[in-house]
């Protein structure tokens, strides 16, 4: 059975997938192969999936597939770049269902129950793609030093209000973890204090106590 077959199935399916192009565009056939990917996952997975979102992009010689899956109240990231679009969608695809694999298996050690929030603030910066990529080509041929005093700090364009979630500390790796970020700010449920949980560079976690 073609890719387009097997994707024009998965169409009516309980969930939505969304494949978007960033720097590229996205032929049926590059589309009809990530769906394809996914549904895969979907059989292998067992957990109740939510959407999926796909985002190719292309610069320079670097081929780069994310993926944004949601997965009942969990969002799990991955991403994966190579030379070659399908590619990366295998390595995106794999690291995914690697994830998934790992969320089920503390969904078993670890019983899910509601998370409480507070609001906290948050400052979000904007930063075009074209200024992004004029930057990344000065960095080749300038140092830092010359970098900071030629580029001025951004203005703060607005305030957001984000879930600051309560969480264990066993909770906070989960999240931390599936999510392919490098930190989380959350508060710990053991002591209410405002913490910051870290990936260090050994594959272990590190955590900041922010109040004492």
């Amino acid at each position: 059975m073609s890719h387009k077959s097997k994707a024009s199935e998965f169409v009516n399916d309980t969930y939505n997938i969304d494949v978007l192009g960033r720097n590229v565009l996205v032929t049926d056939a590059m589309k009809d192969y990530a769906i394809e990917k996914v549904s895969k996952i979907d059989k292998f997975s067992h957990q109740r999936i939510i959407d999926v979102h796909v985002t190719m992009d292309i610069q320079k010689l670097e081929h780069r597939v994310d993926i944004l899956m949601q997965v009942d109240h969990v969002k799990i990231k991955s991403s994966a770049s190579s030379e070659d679009m399908y590619a990366s969608i295998d390595l995106a695809t794999d690291k995914l269902q690697q994830r998934l694999v790992k969320y089920k298996k503390r969904l078993q050690e670890h019983a899910a129950k509601p998370l409480s929030s507070v609001d906290m603030n948050v400052n979000v910066v904007n930063m075009s793609q074209d200024e992004i990529a004029v930057i990344n080509d000065e960095i080749e041929s300038e140092n830092q030093k010359q970098l900071l005093d030629t580029y001025h700090p951004h203005k703060v364009l607005s305030q957001e209000k984000r879930p600051l979630k309560v969480l264990t500390h066993k909770e906070a790796i989960m999240k931390i973890d599936l999510s392919g970020d490098n930190f989380l700010i959350f508060r710990c449920e053991e002591d209410q204090r405002l913490k910051v949980i870290y990936k260090r560079n050994d594959g272990h976690f590190g955590i900041i106590e922010v109040e004492s």
